[in-house]
């Protein structure tokens, strides 16, 4: 457990940009319902948020306020408002991020990420291509045994009955 602490503290120092983010959402043939211009993006999203969902970014590990978040509700994309996740599949993974063990259908997007060495499975909000995280087969065997590894950056939370 402690090797793998390790590891994912050295993994959160590095910018892990991906190929996925040079792909058309950011031109005006997009792919994605929700398109906007990189100075779009700019005006309506803080700098981490731009950072994280457009630049492929990773925030510190442990630095999102949504790790402690425990209420009931939904996570939604923080770049087009998609529902993206539920609180009833939120667990603590223990590794700094917001980790849920499964999406919304059809509300979150795969692709192919090679650039730290070896393949990990990116996931994008798939209405606006945002970058969201990433999802391993770590997670809890009682459930469907997915940890979805997300930026709390990349979400908004909306509470139930609000």
């Amino acid at each position: 457990m402690k090797k793998f602490a390790v590891l994912l503290m050295v993994l959160a120092f590095f910018n892990c940009k991906s190929n996925a983010q040079d792909t058309p959402e950011n031109s005006e043939n997009s792919t994605y319902k929700v398109s906007k211009t990189d100075a779009e993006w700019k005006k309506e999203l803080s700098k981490k948020e731009y950072y994280v969902l457009r630049e492929a970014g990773t925030e510190r590990a442990f630095s999102s306020p949504l790790n402690k978040e425990n209420r009931p509700g939904t996570y939604h994309c923080a770049g087009c408002d998609t529902p993206l996740f539920r609180s009833e599949n939120k667990f603590d993974s223990g590794t700094g991020w917001p980790s849920f063990d499964r999406c919304i259908d059809n509300n979150v997007a795969y692709s192919t990420d090679n650039d730290l060495g070896y393949t990990r499975t990116e996931e994008h909000c798939a209405t606006c291509g945002g970058h969201l995280g990433h999802v391993f087969n770590d997670g809890p065997s009682a459930t469907t045994g997915k940890r979805h590894c997300i930026n709390g950056a990349a979400l908004n939370f909306k509470p139930k009955n609000e």
